[in-house]
């Protein structure tokens, strides 16, 4: 069974930076895309930012120009480097893979989630 694991979240000032990673594990054949989506009280999820294979990425536009997905594809690793940081992003962040296991077709998993909270 996969599994996606977070971690780096916290409590942050307006205006600084955090690093989240998500690393994936089990019986991993292949990933076509990681990223992050995130979810404040009273809001739906949202994507916020995704690497697909080849390199393509996508970014929300509110998080444009101030944060950065990255993958370690050895490492089954993908990565949200958040700088700039407002009030407004504060959320639960989610990672999410859509991974194929050995023997199986590709499928969608989530992580536990990870708190970040900005203070103003």
């Amino acid at each position: 069974q996969v599994q996606l694991v977070e971690s780096g979240g916290g409590l942050v000032q307006t205006g600084g930076s955090l690093r989240l990673s998500c690393v994936a594990s089990g019986n991993i054949l292949s990933i076509e895309s990681m990223g992050w989506y995130r979810q404040a009280p009273g809001k739906q999820r949202e994507l916020v930012a995704r690497s697909s294979s080849g390199g393509r990425t996508y970014y929300s536009e509110s998080v444009k120009g101030r944060f950065t997905v990255s993958r370690d594809n050895a490492k089954y690793t993908v990565y949200l480097q958040m700088n700039s940081l407002k009030p407004e992003d504060t959320a639960v962040y989610y990672c999410h893979g859509d991974i194929q296991e050995m023997y199986s077709d590709y499928e969608y998993y989530w992580g536990q989630g990870t708190q970040v909270t900005v203070s103003s």
